[in-house]
């Protein structure tokens, strides 16, 4: 921004015509520019902006005028969002900035809305404001007096403002201000950030033809529908790191499914930033819904390059989230249908399990994946609660959980660069193999991972998986644009196993060649024989050409048995891994494999 006024470029650091080449170069790449937006809009009479916005009328008010607070471009009027007008000369404004600059998101920051003053304010004649000197920006230089004797900025109750019992008003709007039509403050804060969320949806929206990407800082009922969130300015603390999962949570509940955390925290501790701290979070933030490291620009330097050691926790975690990501994009369809979080209370999969309940240290993306971080300094281990059934280490399915559901904490190794994911009994769950970029890896071929209970006799398990190409403004299930693929699997016997898929509108993952290339079976025993593949009623020899199908197997060799009142057993072998690989069954076609299990006496 020049001078942080919002829509526009600093012609010192960002100058267009090198901007412009920037982006042209990572949009080759299939990567994406998001820019950070605050609501208020630097009072300056050159400043086009500003003036369109004078020129409809489209601030909010206090006592006829405009309402004059500080932030960091210094004195700003907000805009009154619930006014028909200001939510359109917000729109025809991000339109123009995306003229100047072809951005593919916004973050909407400061939004609640933020305020460095308190109460009524005017533009001093002393001194200057803001002082370009100044290495505290977020200083309050207005001249500003407390609002009193009325019963909107007096209420008989105070806030807890950062530790400070502080009154409504306090570093935000005045809550005797008025919005369109005579709508108070008071009655209104709440509905800012999603109001101001709402208006910048529909100007990215009515811009690109295509489905917005909006970070916001400030949500209320509903905002989900409309944006991202991230919980807020954290600090870089084992305290917070921990606290990021139950407010993670939390958020998921209240209708905000893409949602996540300043990974290695946004303000620094003293001392700064522990290279273990940052370790952990990445391990635990990479299966954040939304996952990214920021920090202000005050803080060290906290990249996840910084450090080698976190540098391969950064590589093994996001690995994994890449490779996740059908899984994960699947989650946000049923989000969009029905609410659901991505990540979920352990609760949700097993209400009938009570101990899951005070469980905030662990969670669950969907139904079958359990993330159990360390949230500890100095832990080379985890005690994690499993509820019952059989949980498989995502990163190496050879080691298993097996719990009766006691409710006794399994204690698992975790040294440093590794995380414990497990996926549970029951699960198809969907993978590909990954990439740098979420572009390259989604055109990846498909894994079918399938958990079966250790030693299965008799089995179900369940998946799915949506695609389509993330741009099309609406998550729609419609034909040659999107692909929705349900996936179920059984074991009958110990013997007979199949695994089948029930397609819908595959039009669209036939046109971008999307194939599953492997099947993955957890929990069999014995070695797979006499495979047959049908797709769509026909045969392998047909329907399948390019497979070269093989089966191969690996003992479980560690497993880990939770008993009801003695202590996790390690070096049990019951289960066996089977691998059905070298396959190229479109992901657009029902098909159906069978084989039987060829076991030795």
């Amino acid at each position: 921004m020049d001078a942080r006024k919002d829509f526009t470029l600093s012609p010192v650091n960002y100058p267009r015509p090198k901007l412009l080449a920037f982006l042209n170069k990572i949009h080759a790449r299939g990567m994406k520019y998001i820019v950070l937006i605050d609501p208020g809009i630097n009072v300056n009479s050159t400043y086009g902006v500003y003036q369109r916005g004078m020129d409809r009328d489209i601030f909010i008010k206090l006592d006829g005028q405009p309402y004059l607070a500080q932030v960091w471009p210094g004195p700003v009027y907000f805009p009154d969002f619930i006014n028909p007008n200001g939510a359109s000369w917000w729109i025809d404004e991000v339109r123009r900035f995306h003229e100047l600059v072809p951005v593919d998101g916004l973050w909407i920051d400061m939004n609640e809305a933020s305020n460095f003053c308190t109460g009524k304010c005017t533009i001093p004649t002393t001194h200057r404001c803001p002082d370009p000197t100044s290495k505290e920006p977020w200083l309050c230089c207005l001249d500003c007096k407390n609002i009193t004797n009325t019963r909107w900025d007096e209420p008989p109750y105070k806030i807890n403002a950062s530790g400070k019992s502080a009154r409504l008003g306090y570093n935000t709007i005045a809550t005797s201000a008025v919005h369109y039509n005579g709508i108070l403050e008071y009655n209104a804060h709440s509905l800012y950030g999603f109001s101001q969320a709402i208006a910048t949806h529909k100007g990215l929206q009515s811009i690109q033809g295509k489905r917005p990407f909006i970070l916001t800082r400030s949500t209320f009922v509903g905002s989900g529908a409309y944006a991202a969130h991230w919980t807020g300015d954290n600090k870089g603390t084992w305290e917070d790191l921990r606290y990021s999962i139950s407010t993670m949570l939390n958020f998921g509940i209240f209708g905000m499914p893409m949602v996540g955390s300043d990974i290695c925290g946004f303000y620094p501790a003293s001392p700064p930033p522990l290279e273990e701290l940052c370790s952990r979070w990445i391990e635990l933030g990479a299966f954040y819904p939304f996952s990214r490291d920021h920090a202000n620009f005050a803080s060290p330097r906290q990249e996840l390059y910084q450090w080698q050691s976190v540098a391969r926790s950064a590589r093994n975690a996001l690995g994994m989230r890449y490779r996740m990501l059908p899984y994960l994009y699947t989650l946000n369809y049923q989000a969009h249908l029905t609410g659901a979080p991505v990540a979920r209370p352990l609760f949700f999969s097993f209400p009938d399990f009570a101990p899951c309940y005070g469980v905030s240290r662990q969670f669950l993306l969907g139904a079958g994946v359990m993330v159990s971080p360390v949230l500890e300094q100095g832990a080379s281990s985890v005690d994690a609660v499993f509820p019952p059934g059989t949980w498989y280490n995502l990163f190496d399915t050879s080691k298993a959980v097996v719990s009766t559901g006691s409710g006794a904490a399994v204690r698992l190794p975790a040294p440093l660069n590794e995380v414990n994911v497990h996926v549970h009994q029951g699960t198809v769950l969907p993978l590909q193999r990954g990439g740098t970029i979420s572009r390259d890896a989604r055109a990846t071929p498909f894994t079918l991972v399938v958990a079966f209970p250790l030693g299965a006799e008799d089995a179900d398990a369940e998946g799915a998986v949506y695609v389509d190409d993330d741009e099309r403004p609406a998550m729609v299930l419609a034909e040659g644009q999107a692909t929705y693929a349900r996936f179920h699997a059984a074991v009958r016997g110990g013997r007979e196993v199949t695994v089948l898929s029930d397609v819908a509108l595959g039009s669209y993952s036939m046109h971008k060649g999307l194939v599953i290339e492997k099947i993955t079976v957890l929990g069999l025993h014995g070695a797979g024989k006499d495979l047959a593949i049908q797709v769509d009623g026909a045969d392998d020899a047909t329907a399948v050409a390019t497979s070269s199908p093989y089966f191969a197997a690996a003992d479980a060799a560690q497993v880990l048995r939770q008993g009801e009142e003695e202590d996790a057993v390690e070096g049990e072998k019951r289960g066996v891994t089977m691998e059905v690989g070298g396959l190229a069954l479109p992901l657009g076609k029902s098909f159906t494999m069978t084989w039987n299990m060829h076991i030795e006496a």
